[in-house]
Parts: C-alpha cells; structure tokens; sequence
C-alpha cells in the first residue's frame, strides 16, 4: 500500500488514475479538498476498494500518525501543496502553512512511522517529494535549462515556500537518514487541470468566447510536460531512485505562452470552430504582467533519462491536442469545477489588468 497526500488535485488525481490503471496496490488518498481539490476527477473510483479517500491536512500530526500505523504504506508520495503563483502574490501566507508547515509536520509524522518499521520494510521504505522548477528562479534566453545543481532562488512566495520544503527533505534525509527523494517538474498540462492556469483558462474562455489573457508581451518561455508523462516519471522515481537524490523532470518542449495560446486556438479551430465562423486567436487580449514573472524556464531531464531509463512519451503538439480532446469531451467535469468562487477568482486576477 502507498499514501498519497493531494491525492484529489491535478497532477496528484492523474497519479492515482494512473498508478491503478497499472497496479492493484492499494492507495490511500489524503486530501483536504481546497478549491482545487476535486473528487469528481477520482469518480471513476468510487466503488474501488483500492482507493481509500481521507479528508484531512498535512500539517495534522495526530491524523498522519493514525494513519501510518492503520495502513502501514510502504511508500508516502508528497503532492500536498498550494501551486498557484498569482494566489501566493495575494495570499502568501496559506502557501507557508501548506507547503512549509504542512511539509514539517509530514516529514516529522513519517520519520516516527518510519524509525518503528521492522529492518527489511524500514529498508525498503521510501518518502517521494514532488516539487517544482520555479525553485531555481528565471533563466535567460541563452542560459542551459536548469540541471539537478542548479542553486535555488526563487521569485515568488509559492516558489519559495517550495524551495523550503524542498530543504527540509533534504535535510531530513541527511540529518535523520530519512529514505527520500525530491522530483522537480517543469509546467504540468493535460486533463483534469483546475482552469485557473494558462491551458485549461484559455480553452475554457474560447469556448465561452470570453477574452485569451496574456500577460505582458506573451514571450515567457515554459517547458510544457504532459501530466501523464510526469505520473509516469514518478513511478519510475519511486521504483528505482537512490535516497537523497533530486531528479528534475521536463517535456523538453520549451514554448511561449503566446505560442502555446496560438496553438490551442488553431486547434479549436479545427475541432469546435467558432459559430462566426472566426478564428479563436481574435479573443487575445494582452494584460498588464504579474509582480515578479520569470521570464523563462526550461528543464534539463537528462539525469532522470540517464540513471532511470525514463523520457516523455508525447510531444507538446501530440500532448496538446489530447489535452483539448480531453477538455471538449468532458465539459461536465468542466461546469462543476468552475463555481462562484472560481469565477469571482478570475474575475479578481484578471479583470483588473485589462
């Protein structure tokens, strides 16, 4: 069995979908259900025995603990975290209670679960942190991706609280011998991805033939990975990494937000043109930029692909348009995430900008 912690988010639901498409071993799923949590992603799972749901917070010690002697998981497998860089811009101090705080307060839980464990499951025993490039800052257009050594310097309150809890993992393991390892993603996409970030906001507002915002001149470059790609790379992580050891993982797909908007219009075009007949790219609207916008990041995944054997399977192109597909064919899923509070959220973020 495996504890999975911010189990009903994007990239932690895609996980678990995923790792029970492909295994029978049980998951249990803790999940305090904020605004991006969403059950609905994990309804395909209702009635399977393999997934247990727990609501419930990082940061409580005593529930953790209950947990960890109940199940007694082979594995824990950190998604926990407040992810929005706007949301931190605003509100930075729920970002030090979740990812901070809460990260302290499940590395304490484990390491006590841990030290308990019988020799051979005390040995085999893994903690899996998932984190983020934004921890290294911002690159230059000619300046190499970012590799595994990269020092930390982050520009925003969610990368920082990130590039926090990534230390203490590290010294977790270094300080207490913990069994960890830290992955550092590049910009997840695909489905099941809240409509707040750039992807699922710009299909969303086509559809609805509201405007494409673009903050500032639409040339921050990401590198894009697939979610499915990235569940796949964390599989491999928690089967074969060496504790104590970071492992960035990218898409190797560096693109302009305009770039990436550009595309998902064309494609729209394609597969829900317009009732006006015109192209979707005429709803962009440029917005005053955010505080702070790291112009580029890009990761180099080359460790990951040398010492574990792993790289994406989809391209950008090819991850897009199932992405899309995916978006046009489960427009229910879609209406019942966008509620009131996300609406008035968006309105807050961007109507102020135009």
């Amino acid at each position: 069995m495996i504890l999975v912690t911010g189990g009903a988010g994007f990239i932690g639901g895609n996980f678990i979908l995923d790792w029970l498409a492909q295994s029978n071993e049980p998951v249990i799923n803790l999940d305090k259900l904020t605004y991006a949590g969403n059950l609905d992603t994990l309804k395909s799972l209702k009635d399977d025995a393999r997934h247990v749901f727990v609501r419930g917070d990082i940061g409580d010690r005593e529930l953790l603990a209950k947990l960890l002697a109940e199940h007694k998981p082979r594995a824990v497998i950190n998604f926990a975290a407040e992810s929005h860089v706007d949301r931190s811009i605003h509100g930075p101090g729920e970002f030090i209670q979740t990812n901070v705080g809460g990260t302290f307060n499940l590395l304490e839980a484990v390491r006590g679960y841990w030290n308990a464990l019988p020799p051979d499951r005390n040995t085999a025993f893994r903690f899996l942190h998932v984190s983020t490039d934004e921890v290294y800052g911002s690159l230059g257009p000619d300046d190499h991706p970012f590799t595994e050594e990269n020092n930390f310097e982050p520009n925003s309150p969610y990368s920082a609280s990130k590039a926090a809890s990534d230390h203490l993992v590290r010294a977790w393991h270094h300080t207490y011998g913990l069994p960890v390892l830290t992955t550092n993603c590049s910009n997840n996409y695909g489905p099941y991805h809240f409509p707040e970030k750039l992807i699922p906001l710009v299909i969303l507002n086509a559809l609805n033939g509201k405007p494409l915002p673009i903050y500032g001149d639409g040339m921050q470059i990401r590198d894009w990975l697939y979610v499915k790609d990235h569940c796949s790379a964390i599989r491999r992580v928690l089967e074969a990494g060496k504790p104590g050891e970071t492992y960035n993982v990218g898409g190797w797909n560096e693109k302009p937000n305009i770039d990436v908007v550009k595309t998902i219009c064309s494609i729209l075009d394609e597969l829900k043109p317009r009732a006006d007949g015109k192209p979707y790219v005429e709803q962009i609207t440029y917005v005053t930029d955010r505080p702070g916008h790291d112009r580029r990041y890009a990761i180099d995944a080359s460790k990951l692909e040398r010492e574990l054997g792993w790289k994406p399977a989809e391209t950008f192109e090819t991850g897009i348009r199932k992405t899309v597909e995916w978006y046009l064919a489960n427009q229910d899923w879609v209406q019942n995430v966008t509620s009131g509070a996300y609406r008035e959220w968006v309105s807050k973020q961007y109507g102020s900008r135009e």
